[in-house]
Formats: structure tokens, sequence, C-alpha cells
């Protein structure tokens, strides 16, 4: 990693760890910068703004999401597990939740349809590698599978990312899922679980 990488990277994490202790409202970018002991003009050397870090910042999230999912792609697991435990990873950590949130607000729509976007491109080979192996075992019987696992996704975070759902939307998904992936009825019922835990009931 050459030097200004390195030195970037090093302002990620600062901003980082400020975002996750003071949260991104009450971090400023003179906070940032007296933290790394550098100069205003260095910091904007390497970004334009505190908008621009903290998309950066997550990005740095999904990145060491994505290499949680794929060590639990390689573990010697069920199927079903494995899917379990790349949704678990590529969600933020109860300490992240003051930086998912600035994500909510009007000001960052735009950014926040950008994450979401690259999180999807992230994550659909992920769970589609795994639906993959669990149609090679005769879970799934199903074609198409990155375009049916983006479907999934993106019902998914549209119904139940704020926690505003219904039992019966939960019931539907889960029924959608075995359908969409050919899976016996019951199959998925692990997921009723998973999405009640995200939402927070």
């Amino acid at each position: 990693m050459k030097k200004g990488e390195r030195r970037k990277q090093e302002l990620l994490k600062i901003a980082y760890g400020m975002f996750v202790s003071r949260g991104y409202e009450n971090t400023s970018v003179d906070d940032i910068i007296e933290e790394a002991g550098i100069a205003k003009g260095t910091y904007y050397y390497y970004f334009e703004s505190k908008e621009q870090t903290l998309e950066e910042v997550i990005g740095m999230m999904i990145d060491r999401e994505t290499e949680a999912a794929r060590q639990a792609i390689r573990a010697d697991i069920p199927v079903m597990q494995k899917i379990v435990a790349i949704v678990a990873s590529v969600r933020p950590g109860q300490e992240e939740r003051s930086i998912e949130g600035a994500l909510m607000k009007p000001e960052n729509a735009l950014m926040h349809a950008k994450i979401k976007r690259r999180l999807l491109e992230t994550v659909v080979p992920l769970l589609s590698e795994v639906v993959e192996e669990g149609v090679a075992q005769g879970i799934f019987s199903c074609g198409s599978i990155p375009e049916r696992v983006r479907m999934l996704l993106v019902i998914s975070n549209e119904i139940f990312d704020e926690g505003q759902f219904t039992e019966r939307d939960v019931e539907v998904f889960v029924d959608l899922s075995e359908k969409l992936l050919g899976a016996e009825t019951g199959a998925m019922d692990f997921v009723r679980a998973l999405i009640c835990r995200e939402g927070g009931k």
C-alpha cells in the first residue's frame, strides 16, 4: 500500500471511531483533523467533505463485512447456516447504528441509494454462490439464481429495512423465498427469526 493510501486509510479509521463513539452529527471535520494531528489542507486533499468521508467509511465497513461473508461461505457448515451468516455479516453492528442512522437523513438520500446499490451488488454474488451449493445438494431447485437472489434482496430491503412490517408480511416473504428458490415448504422458516431479530421485534 502506497504512503498516500495508507494515510487515507488511517484517516478513515479515525473518522469511523469518532462516528461510532460520538455519532456522525456530533463529529466535525475539525474534530477529525485534531484527532489525526494533520493540517486542514491534508484532510481536504483526501476528502472533499465530511459527507464523502462518511461514504468512504461505509465503503470500508462493507469491505470488512464482505470478507466476513466470504469466510462464512468457506466454512464447513450447512447451506442454511451460511445464508444466515452472510446476512448477519452485512448488517451493521449495534455500535455502528449511529453511522447507519446518518444515511437516513433526507440530505443523504442520494448517498443512501448509492450505498444500497453497492451493497446489493456485493451481496448478490455471495448469496448466489451459496444457493448454487444448495441446488447441488438438492435443497433448492431453480435456475437464474443471481436474478432470484437479487429479487429477494430488493423486496427484503423495501419491506423490512425500516422495521415497519407485519407478521403477515413475514409469512408471505418466507413463502415467496421458498417458491423462488424451489425449496420445500418450511425449509426457509429460519428467515422468519432472522427478519424479526433484525427488525428489533
